[in-house]
């Protein structure tokens, strides 16, 4: 028996756990980037209404911090990488990061990494086993950016070298995430160590980038967004990926003869001698496994927030010379500021719902890791444990929302020189909080009757975050934009507040988490 015994056969079993997982990932982020690529084709498919982009945009400290390098916004092809980097490569390193833990430390810490050792199964297959799972996905996404590229006829060599990159970056965070692993001795530890170093390569890239200076080489993402697809693409950078990915597997690898199993290379911390009375109680509990998450997304949506603020001086001299554009706000009435800052209010408020979702979800992981057993065993209930921890997910939407608007708000105010853009932006998140509470409310009830189809939330957030933003660009129909429910809150600023839509969903959010509590207490609970 060599190390990589049995690798194919825990590859098969990971495909049979993630049928549903792995196709949300896949049908999530290939929806993303072809009705990104589709859209963009209609709103830039003239020479003015492109250098137009090239000039404002192209100029943007705040867009170039966010999607990448300016490179060939002349073109249409290069004003599509622009517009599809920020979902692309953000949306693959989550999938990677995500799909490689799920499949080592998380699988380790449950006990079925010691479960499947018990048979023919050699030390580190089940490693290269969530390597090869997460490396294919990144490369059926990576194709899936080729062929969104193609269909919409822009040339073929620039879209390979994109796709390329996207499935590099992807490659590159498998490995990350396979480091991380080792190095920590619980799944959600992994998760915030490699989300931290996508944050570190992130703010590399995007100071590199601004600056117009070498730091974005520090940074995995720069090399991958240095392939400059429709400006002369370059291949070379992709080695830097490739080399670089498998170095970090290699290392995950050799740190595994390097720990004890069941253990990190950094020990965990001891805890205190005595526990907060706050954990006392089931929200305190939730409050206190969730506060990383929280502080986490409050600071992420902040400077989301920030930098989508700080390009709304530059809005009217992007649409000045795009007639299509022009068009839309002429036909509408609206002023072009407000319009920005309403769809700059509903982004916010979808990937918020993340935060939402994958509180809501935790709740599944809690039951399925047999954490929840031992609690249950005590005086608290069921329905007592559940409502802490909603309890907790709603107030942290409220903060994470609150802190996304007065980032959007504070910024927009700066450079507009318009005080009263913080109270509008801030208020115009709040507007989209029963929208969000209901879909995390659909997601509990899920949770509390038919658990296993709780992972097809998050394919039907793509398919509202699709509908909400690209909705009218994709002249998708009515009946289909109005199966969300983030099209029927109020346009702030651009409509006046009207409370019968909120109210209605709340109403409805209301219904779902109480089915949920009925369903709960009447099914079975996963027990070790």
């Amino acid at each position: 028996m060599t190390r990589f015994t049995g690798t194919m056969t825990l590859v098969r079993l990971a495909l049979r756990r993630d049928r549903v997982v792995l196709p949300v990932w896949l049908l999530s982020l290939t929806g993303l980037i072809y009705s990104s690529v589709a859209a963009v084709q209609g709103l830039y498919d003239t020479a003015a209404s492109q250098a137009t982009y090239q000039a404002t945009i192209g100029g943007s400290a705040a867009s170039i911090a966010l999607s990448g390098p300016p490179v060939a916004l002349g073109t249409i092809g290069g004003i599509t990488v622009f517009e599809v980097s920020q979902v692309a490569i953000i949306g693959i390193a989550l999938m990677a990061i995500f799909l490689t833990v799920r499949h080592t430390r998380a699988d380790e810490e449950a006990g079925r990494t010691e479960l499947v050792r018990a048979g023919v199964l050699g030390r580190q297959a089940d490693l290269l086993a969530a390597g090869i799972l997460a490396c294919a996905a990144s490369l059926l996404v990576g194709a899936s950016v080729v062929v969104s590229f193609l269909s919409v006829d822009l040339a073929a060599a620039d879209s390979l070298v994109f796709g390329g990159a996207v499935a590099s970056v992807g490659l590159v965070f498998t490995g990350v995430a396979l480091v991380a692993a080792q190095v920590v001795e619980h799944g959600r530890q992994a998760v915030g160590l490699a989300l931290t170093a996508l944050g570190v390569a992130f703010v590399l890239r995007a100071v590199g980038d601004v600056a117009d200076n070498g730091l974005r080489w520090a940074s995995p993402l720069g090399w991958a967004q240095g392939v400059h697809a429709f400006a002369g693409p370059r291949w070379w950078p992709l080695g830097l990926c490739l080399t670089f990915a498998v170095a970090l597997i290699a290392t995950a690898g050799w740190l595994t003869t390097r720990r004890d199993f069941g253990g990190g290379l950094v020990a965990a911390r001891p805890g205190p001698p005595a526990a907060s009375p706050r954990l006392g109680s089931a929200w305190g509990l939730a409050l206190r496994l969730q506060r990383g998450m929280l502080l986490g997304w409050t600071v992420g949506m902040t400077l989301l927030g920030v930098m989508f603020g700080s390009v709304a001086a530059e809005v009217d001299d992007m649409v000045a010379g795009n007639s299509a554009m022009q068009d839309v706000f002429a036909r509408s009435g609206v002023d072009i500021v407000d319009a920005y800052a309403a769809t700059v209010l509903l982004i916010l408020a979808l990937v918020t719902t993340g935060f939402t979702l994958g509180s809501v979800l935790r709740l599944r992981a809690e039951e399925t890791t047999h954490r929840v057993e031992p609690l249950l065993s005590t005086p608290t209930s069921r329905t007592r444990w559940a409502a802490g921890w909603l309890l907790v997910s709603a107030s942290g939407t409220l903060a994470v929302l609150t802190a996304a608007g007065l980032g959007a708000g504070v910024t927009s105010a700066v450079v507009l020189s318009d005080p009263g853009r913080i109270e509008d932006m801030v208020g115009g998140a709040l507007v989209y909080l029963p929208a969000v509470l209901l879909v995390g409310g659909l997601a509990f009830a899920l949770f509390g009757g038919v658990p296993a189809l709780l992972s097809g939330v998050w394919l039907l957030l793509a398919g509202f975050f699709v509908a909400g933003w690209l909705g009218e660009l994709l002249s998708l129909p009515a009946w289909l934009v109005d199966l969300s429910p983030y099209s029927h809150a109020p346009q702030v600023p651009l409509e006046p507040l009207s409370w019968a839509p909120l109210l209605t969903m709340t109403g409805v959010a209301a219904l779902c988490v109480a089915a949920g509590f009925v369903s709960l207490r009447q099914r079975d609970l996963a027990t070790g």
